[in-house]
């Protein structure tokens, strides 16, 4: 890559601080992209030769990079992509992303986005080793091996092991917190609009976005705005929050409204309808 990545992902860096700041994240966070983008600009070396020749620990060593930007400057290098940004543009489209991996048409990109709720290759990663993908018709045992292969080798430099990737999270507790906040400031019209480019022929602002912290954990939720979020006209119901903390855990979850079985028109996060039912049992007054 020429010498010119430098620049581009430090313009990215930027533009998600700016984009950050606009929807009311953390000053923090915006400074440290901001720093981070400074850094880049100053900088001699190629970040792809770093990484190459360092792996993540040399993006790691460079001042105002922590571990979580080195993995986002190591997923650009490795993609061209970063949909934390386009997520918060307005313009992911994970279908298509999904098809950039080997193997992947735009039947099944389709069928695993509106089945598992996911819109990264590295939850994609995850979902091939923790079971999740062998839920999606037409993946089987070796059409699964190709996949982690082809994911492996995209992602490795920013994974030395995907089998241990830690995968944990925020309990449905404090997920079924976030979904309630975020339901009432949305409802409210208290949080800042972002117009997406999917499914928004008249390019409209109409998407509200959270960005908040709770024990440890940094969220950021908003509606769901897919193709089987439109198609059974849930987009004001399906919310995906995203989160990841300090020690380099991240992921996304899916939280809907029970249309069946004993959660009917209960809140559940959707994957874990068991720790919910068990969560309400909990939470239900004594009588």
């Amino acid at each position: 890559m020429s010498p010119s990545l430098n620049i581009q992902i430090a313009l990215k860096m930027q533009e998600m601080a700016t984009l950050l700041e606009q929807q009311g994240a953390n000053p923090f966070r915006i400074n440290a992209y901001r720093r981070a983008g400074n850094t880049l600009l100053g900088l001699d070396k190629d970040l792809s030769v770093i990484l190459e020749q360092e792996g993540l620990k040399g993006l790691i060593a460079l001042p105002n990079i922590g571990k979580g930007i080195a993995t986002a400057i190591s997923g650009i290098i490795a993609t061209g992509r970063w949909p934390q940004l386009e997520r918060l543009r307005g313009s992911l489209d994970p279908v298509h992303l999904f098809q950039t991996v080997p193997g992947i048409g735009p039947d099944l990109a389709n069928r695993i986005h509106d089945t598992l709720h996911i819109d990264t290759l590295e939850a994609l990663e995850t979902a091939a080793y923790d079971g999740n993908l062998r839920r999606i018709n037409g993946i089987g045992d070796r059409r699964l091996a190709a996949l982690r292969a082809s994911l492996t080798s995209m992602l490795g430099r920013t994974r030395k092991n995907p089998r241990q990737a830690n995968t944990s999270g925020p309990g449905v507790a404090l997920l079924l917190e976030i979904d309630r906040f975020y339901l009432e400031k949305a409802i409210a019209g208290e949080l800042p609009m972002i117009a997406p480019k999917r499914f928004n022929p008249e390019k409209t602002s109409w998407l509200p976005i959270l960005h908040t912290e709770k024990d440890g954990w940094h969220f950021t939720a908003m509606y769901s705005n897919t193709a089987r979020a439109h198609q059974l006209e849930r987009t004001r119901d399906w919310v995906v929050i995203y989160f990841y903390d300090d020690h380099h855990r991240e992921g996304q979850r899916t939280v809907v409204t029970e249309t069946h079985g004993p959660l009917l028109g209960r809140r559940v996060v959707r994957g874990y309808e068991h720790d919910c039912q068990q969560y309400y049992l909990d939470s239900a007054p004594a009588p």
